[in-house]
């Protein structure tokens, strides 16, 4: 049964710890961010081991690859409702219960000599990050005091460039040395350790009284002033940096830099770290300002990529400035899909969570129609195409105030 219980007045309510001593509640965010490394890493570490999974599973890389696809369509396809029917619930136990999902798929991943069930398994998956990815913003949100509160999903957000840059790589590293399974049991371990983490050190929010005044149904909140030009830039700009970067060892191998993947994407990582310390420190007064640079930055990148160049050295320099870009972008969107939702902020993220997920597995698919008609040269054109009207939507404002609103 939920527990249904009143929703603070307004999306930005601090605990009463963090209002009392004007700080960050550093150990509980971490706690979070480490929520987002989970989600993160699950997501995209069967790209590292795709071969040795398809060997043991008996499929082509081809159909192993749906590993990823399946994982975003169940996010997808469940945030808006899953965030809709536990909306009364207590924030701590609806965190766990997400926690233990990832747990319990990832257990199943490394057990399974089933292509069936593992496809299964990871569904299951998508449909945990669905349910984390629709409170974690507004949770840290409320952990911080008001001036704060953009920091606070800066760092909640690092979850996901550490994944990428770090994660990512270390489990491909364990997976060719001791074994794809490895690496899955060592994701439920981490797992299993968050839920204790989370249980000891984070502290808990209440839900929403079921009826209350701010309680809106998902899909009104398209109708909330600013949402849904938040919405628009989140599934065109996830849309254009999924095409280059789901295809980016493909692209690379056609500039002669195949055996470079690993380097370039460690520079990505790096890069993605440093934005996101970026936008961190200046979130709360130049949300606007930022979003636009994030724009142009990956935008710059791609023009970069679009123009053929026999120069690893311009590679690099294009993939900084992509990362710096992109980096921040998860805080910059959810914080402004947050401050436009109001009240209503949780179903804002779940609407956001939901076209994130379709965004990226419409990006691999459109990736994949680019490369086989128009080859490698098409994907940095096509991103830089799609990111003239995020520039257009976020510099005329709407969903995007100068700073952020508290």
């Amino acid at each position: 049964m939920s527990t249904h219980t009143t929703e603070p007045t307004g999306s930005s309510e601090p605990t009463e710890g963090a209002e009392r001593h004007g700080g960050l509640p550093l150990a509980a965010l971490l706690a979070l961010a480490t929520a987002v490394f989970v989600t993160s890493l699950t997501e995209t570490l069967p790209a590292g081991v795709l071969p040795a999974m398809s060997a043991d599973l008996g499929v082509g890389e081809s159909a192993m690859g749906q590993s990823v696809t399946v994982y975003a369509i169940g996010t997808a396809l469940t945030a808006i409702p899953l965030s809709a029917a536990t909306a009364g619930w207590r924030r701590k136990r609806l965190l766990l219960t997400a926690m233990a999902g990832f747990a319990a798929a990832n257990t199943v991943t490394a057990v399974s000599t089933d292509y069936s069930l593992t496809m299964a398994a990871r569904f299951v998956a998508g449909v945990a990050a669905g349910l984390a990815w629709a409170l974690l913003a507004r949770y840290a949100r409320r952990l911080a005091p008001a001036h704060l509160q953009g920091r606070a999903i800066a760092i909640v957000m690092t979850g996901i460039p550490v994944a990428l840059s770090l994660g990512v790589p270390a489990g491909t590293f364990l997976g060719e040395v001791l074994g794809w399974r490895v690496t899955f049991t060592l994701m439920t371990v981490l797992a299993v350790a968050l839920l204790g983490w989370i249980a000891a050190g984070v502290p808990d929010q209440p839900g929403q009284r079921r009826g209350a005044a701010g309680r809106v149904p998902v899909l009104r909140v398209l109708t909330v002033p600013g949402v849904t030009p938040v919405l628009f830039v989140t599934l065109v700009f996830v849309l254009a940096h999924t095409i280059l970067y789901t295809y980016i060892a493909t692209f690379l191998d056609g500039l002669g830099m195949g055996g470079s993947t690993d380097l370039v994407l460690l520079v990505f990582g790096v890069a993605s770290l440093a934005g996101i310390w970026f936008v961190g420190a200046r979130i709360d007064r130049r949300l606007r300002a930022l979003t636009l640079a994030s724009a142009l930055l990956v935008a710059v990148s791609a023009a970069l990529l679009a123009v053929p160049a026999d120069s690893p050295a311009l590679v690099y320099a294009a993939v900084a400035l992509w990362g710096l870009g992109w980096g921040g972008a998860p805080t910059l969107l959810q914080t402004a899909v947050t401050d436009a939702g109001g009240d209503s902020a949780d179903a804002a993220q779940a609407a956001l969570v939901t076209l994130w997920n379709a965004a990226m597995a419409g990006g691999g698919v459109a990736g994949g129609v680019l490369l086989d008609h128009l080859g490698t040269g098409s994907l940095p054109w096509s991103v830089l195409l799609l990111l003239i009207p995020v520039v257009v939507v976020v510099a005329r404002g709407q969903g995007f105030p100068a700073g952020a609103k508290r």
